[in-house]
């Protein structure tokens, strides 16, 4: 088997430009070093499953009347009268959490609450635009910074251990909203765009969120093992990973459960009994990236780089956190396409580049190291530059790498 479960041929989206390496699913807190992924999916025309998704938007098999129609009822059920929030937007004031909380409040006068995962370590532009999000889109807004000790040292685990610099933002985000929810009793949720844009395994009629990281192929009593009690007595503590290090080894070196409590699920029951739903705005109205960095120009601020990102061609995207560009780094070294594919794929299949275009594109800029916050990142997670790239070369699968000299090529690219 390869490694990481990698698909054993390598193969490029015919449409897009998109590898059959990208995950698509993964379990995050049973994530260790030799955890199997799911990829994205190609059919017999060589296609993959986010442009057949994308392809749906586009030739007629939505009616986005009727949908905006189901938007309306929805909001409708749960729109306050007194002013009180109804629903919860979380988001960093980037171009999609800008685009969706405004446009609920201003357009369909909704009364939303954002909420916020503080980044590892903020850009200026990442704050500014923050900050633009709230004074200038008029929103309000909980901004959570979770323990800077705990954060660095799974933030460093999550390094050595899955190259995953990442994971501590990813687990914290997906567990912030719905907390918040439980303990200001707005059942309500958005998300933005479906990941079935990106190619998660998902049918364009779905409308609601997959709720947690719990697999419904567990027994009920592992299940169970994720509700706080069952932690505090240890019984379930080697069912999660955090940084690719069981909970229970972090307990045994001294910390308590309560340092790691705001990276862990809410209770599914708790979300049952208080019918908090997740729904992606993306399945009831038409999303467009470009089109939400349009929009939270003129209405939120937002303001893109004033330079390019390291890694890609664009100046808009993921640009909040010092940290992202070594999220994307270290996934071009496990899954062999960096953030330029990304983007481009995302593109094209929006009809803002052609896949030549794309590929000359990834040609160019894919892979790029992103050197300019590299010696905060080292000091973030505080390792040497020589371990970083001990580390980073431990995780170049032989499928996807060679060796020339000194450099490391990949072995297949886009045509």
């Amino acid at each position: 088997m390869t490694r990481y479960g990698l698909p054993p041929k390598i193969l490029f989206c015919k449409k897009c430009v998109m590898p059959n390496t990208r995950p698509c699913s993964c379990n995050e807190y049973k994530h260790t070093a030799s955890q199997i992924h799911q990829y994205i999916a190609f059919d017999r025309e060589g296609v993959c499953s986010a442009c057949r998704f994308n392809e749906a938007k586009e030739n007629n098999q939505i009616d986005w009347s009727i949908r905006e129609k189901e938007l309306h009822a929805l909001l409708d059920k749960h729109r306050s009268t007194d002013g009180s929030y109804d629903c919860i937007v979380p988001g960093s004031g980037g171009k999609d959490s800008g685009f969706a909380a405004h446009i609920l409040k201003y357009k369909y006068k909704m009364h939303p609450l954002t909420v916020t995962w503080s980044p590892h370590l903020y850009t200026e532009i990442g704050w500014k635009n923050f900050q633009n999000w709230l004074h200038i889109g008029g929103l309000d807004n909980y901004l959570f910074t979770p323990n800077g000790r705990i954060h660095r040292l799974i933030t460093r685990n999550a390094f050595l251990n899955l190259l995953h610099p990442f994971q501590p933002f990813v687990l914290g985000q997906k567990a912030f909203a719905p907390k918040m929810a439980d303990k200001l009793n707005i059942p309500l949720i958005f998300f933005g765009e479906s990941p079935g844009e990106y190619g998660t395994n998902i049918s364009f009629d779905e409308k609601k969120f997959a709720v947690g990281e719990i697999s419904s192929a567990q027994t009920k009593k592992k299940s169970a093992g994720y509700k706080m009690d069952m932690l505090r007595s240890g019984e379930a503590t080697n069912d999660i990973y955090l940084g690719g290090k069981a909970l229970s080894a972090y307990l045994k070196e001294g910390f308590t459960l309560g340092d790691f409590e705001p990276y862990l699920p809410l209770d599914p029951q708790v979300m049952q009994k208080k019918k908090i739903e997740f729904h992606y705005l993306g399945y009831y109205l038409k999303w467009v990236p470009q089109e939400c960095y349009y929009y939270s120009v003129k209405y939120t601020g937002f303001e893109a780089n004033p330079e390019r990102t390291e890694g890609t061609y664009s100046k808009y995207n993921s640009i909040d956190d010092k940290i992202d560009g070594f999220f994307y780094y270290t996934s071009f070294i496990k899954f062999g396409y960096g953030r330029t594919t990304q983007d481009a794929a995302q593109e094209i299949r929006n009809h803002h580049l052609t896949r030549e275009e794309g590929v000359a594109l990834i040609k160019r800029f894919d892979g790029e190291f992103p050197k300019r916050y590299f010696h905060e990142f080292l000091d973030y997670v505080g390792i040497s530059e020589k371990k970083f790239w001990e580390v980073t070369n431990s995780f170049r699968a032989s499928l996807l790498w060679e060796k020339k000299g000194k450099d490391w090529r990949l072995k297949h690219t886009v045509r």
